[in-house]
C-alpha cells in the first residue's frame, strides 16, 4: 500500500524547497496525480535527481529520459527511489533512540561519510550510530573510531563501485551492443545479481578474515620488538618505523603517448600482477596505486629488499614490457586511515624518482638492516641531494648476486624492452640501430628522431 506524503513532508526528508519539487512534480519526474501529493518512492527520487543536477545532467535531460519507457533509466528509476526511500528519525531523535551525543554523532557520521541531503537519519544510520556508542563505551578513544570509520567508508565504497562497473562494462554494454532490448537487459542484469549478490556478504567477510590474520601477524611482530626492547620509543600514537617502497614504470609517460592508453592500461595490468605476486611472496602490503607507481610497505628489511630485486627480475623476463625504478628507505613513520606519512615516505618515493631504468635505490638505514642478505650487494653511489629534501642521504644500488643476464634492447619511442624475436622492426642512424615494438613507434621516430636521441635526420 503507498505512503502518501505532504510536500512539507517530502521537503524535510530530502531537504529540497517547495518550489524546487513542485517543478519536478510539473515534469513528471515526482509526485502522485493530486497537487502537493506525494509518494514514499518521491524521497528517493528526489535525492536521485539532486544528485544527477549535481553531477551536471540538465532537468530536461533527466526528464525526457524518465519518459522514455524504453531507456534503462526509466526502468531503474522507480526501482532506485525504493531503495533509497525509507523510513527516516530527524538526527535529534535519532540521537535519542541511539544513546549518543548529538555532536559526537555528527563527527562519527561525517567521518563515515553519511551523504544525508537533510538532517534526516535512516535505521541503517541508527544502528551504526548504537554500533560507534558500544565501542566508545568499550574503551575505543574517539581518534581511533574516527580512522575506522574513515577507512571503511572508502574501502567498501570502493568494493561497491567496482561490482557496478564491472557489470556496466562487462555485462550491461555488451548486451545493449548486441541490440537487445532494455527490458531483457534489466531482465538479464537482475537474473545475474540475484545469483551474484548472496556471494558478496561471505566474500566480504572471508577477505575481511583474511586481512585480520595479516594485521595480527604484524601486530605481534611489534609487540615482540617492543618487550625484547627493539623498538624505539613512538613520539606520538599510531608512529611505527617500517620499510616503505615505491615501485614504478620508468617510461610509462613515453608508452602511453605512444600506444594510447587502452594498450598502455594493459601494461599497467601485466605489471600490477607482477607486484601484487612479489609483494605476497616477501609479506609485504600495498598501501596504493597511483598511476603506474606503487606504494608498498614491509615490516622489516629482509623481506623488502627481497621483493625488490624479485620485482626487477620478473619485470625483466617479461616479454615486451618496460623497465622498473624502485626506491626503498627504513624509518618511523606515522600510520593514518590506512595510509603511512612523514618525511621518510617522501625519501622513499624521491629515490624511485631518482632511479634510472632497472635501478633499486635504498638508503643506509636500509642496508644496514639488510646487510647480511646473502642474495644481494650493496654498492654505494655517494651523498646525493634528493628533490625537495635539505639534507644529503647516502645512497646504495641494491643488486642481485646472481643477476639475469638477458639479452633485451629499449624502443626510443616507447621505452618498451624487447628480446631478439619481439622486435617488429629496425633502423640504423649513424650507425646505431634502433629497435622498434611496432611500425608504429617507427614511423613516430622517423618523423621526429631529434625527440628520442637528440640528433635529427637528414
Amino acid at each position: 500500500m503507498a505512503n502518501y506524503l505532504t510536500l512539507e513532508e517530502l521537503s524535510l526528508r530530502t531537504g529540497e524547497k517547495h518550489e524546487r519539487l513542485r517543478d519536478w512534480q510539473t515534469r513528471g519526474l515526482i509526485g502522485a496525480e493530486q497537487p502537493d501529493v506525494f509518494l514514499d518512492k518521491d524521497v528517493g527520487r528526489a535525492r536521485l535527481i539532486h544528485d544527477l543536477l549535481h553531477w551536471g545532467i540538465e532537468l530536461e535531460t533527466i526528464a525526457t529520459a524518465a519518459r522514455d519507457p524504453d531507456s534503462i533509466f526509466c526502468r531503474f528509476l522507480d526501482e532506485i527511489g525504493a531503495q533509497l526511500s525509507g523510513p527516516v528519525h530527524k538526527i535529534q531523535e535519532a540521537c535519542g533512540i541511539a544513546g549518543i551525543d548529538l555532536a559526537l554523532a555528527r563527527r562519527l557520521l561525517d567521518a563515515a561519510g553519511f551523504e544525508g541531503h537533510s538532517e534526516m537519519l535512516e535505521p541503517a544510520d541508527i544502528d551504526l550510530l548504537r554500533a560507534t556508542r558500544v565501542a566508545l563505551d568499550a574503551g575505543m578513544p574517539e581518534e581511533a573510531l574516527i580512522q575506522i570509520l574513515r577507512v571503511y567508508s572508502d574501502a567498501m565504497g570502493r568494493v561497491a563501485e567496482v561490482g557496478q562497473r564491472v557489470s556496466h562494462f562487462y555485462l550491461h554494454d555488451p548486451l545493449r551492443q548486441q541490440g537487445i532490448s532494455s527490458a531483457e537487459i534489466v531482465h538479464r542484469l537482475h537474473e545475474a545479481g540475484s545469483r551474484i549478490e548472496p556471494l558478496v556478504e561471505p566474500a566480504l567477510v572471508y577477505f575481511h578474515r583474511k586481512g585480520m590474520e595479516r594485521a595480527q601477524w604484524e601486530d605481534m611482530i611489534m609487540h615482540l620488538e617492543e618487550e625484547a626492547g627493539l623498538a624505539e620509543k613512538s613520539e606520538a600514537p599510531g608512529q611505527i618505523r617500517r620499510a616503505i617502497m615505491f615501485v614504478d614504470l620508468a617510461s610509462f609517460t613515453p608508452l602511453a603517448e605512444a600506444m594510447g592508453d587502452v594498450r598502455a592500461l594493459a601494461i599497467l595490468d601485466r605489471f600490477g600482477a607482477i607486484t601484487r605476486r612479489a609483494v605476497q611472496r616477501c609479506h609485504g602490503r600495498i598501501v596504493k596505486q597511483i598511476g603506474d607507481a606503487f606504494m608498498i610497505v614491509f615490516s622489516e628489511c629482509y623481506s623488502a629488499v627481497s621483493a625488490g630485486l624479485e620485482l626487477e627480475e620478473a619485470s625483466s623476463r617479461e616479454p615486451s614490457f618496460p623497465a622498473i625504478r624502485i626506491g626503498m628507505h627504513w624509518g618511523p613513520v606515522l600510520y593514518r586511515e590506512g595510509d603511512y606519512i612523514g618525511s621518510n615516505v617522501n625519501i622513499a618515493s624521491r629515490l624511485a624518482e631518482e632511479a634510472h631504468r632497472h635501478q633499486f635505490l635504498v638508503t643506509d638505514e636500509v642496508r644496514r638492516r639488510a646487510k647480511s642478505y646473502e642474495s644481494a650487494e650493496f654498492v654505494r653511489l655517494g651523498r646525493k641531494r634528493l628533490k625537495g629534501l635539505a639534507a644529503e642521504l647516502d645512497v646504495f644500488e641494491v643488486r642481485a648476486v646472481n643477476p639475469v643476464e638477458l639479452d633485451r634492447v629499449a624502443d626510443p619511442v616507447c621505452g618498451m624492452e624487447l628480446g631478439p624475436h619481439e622486435i617488429a622492426a629496425r633502423l640504423t642512424v649513424d650507425g646505431h640501430e634502433h629497435v622498434f615494438c611496432s611500425d608504429d613507434c617507427l614511423r613516430k621516430f622517423v618523423k621526429a628522431p631529434e625527440r628520442y636521441t637528440g640528433v635529427a635526420v637528414e
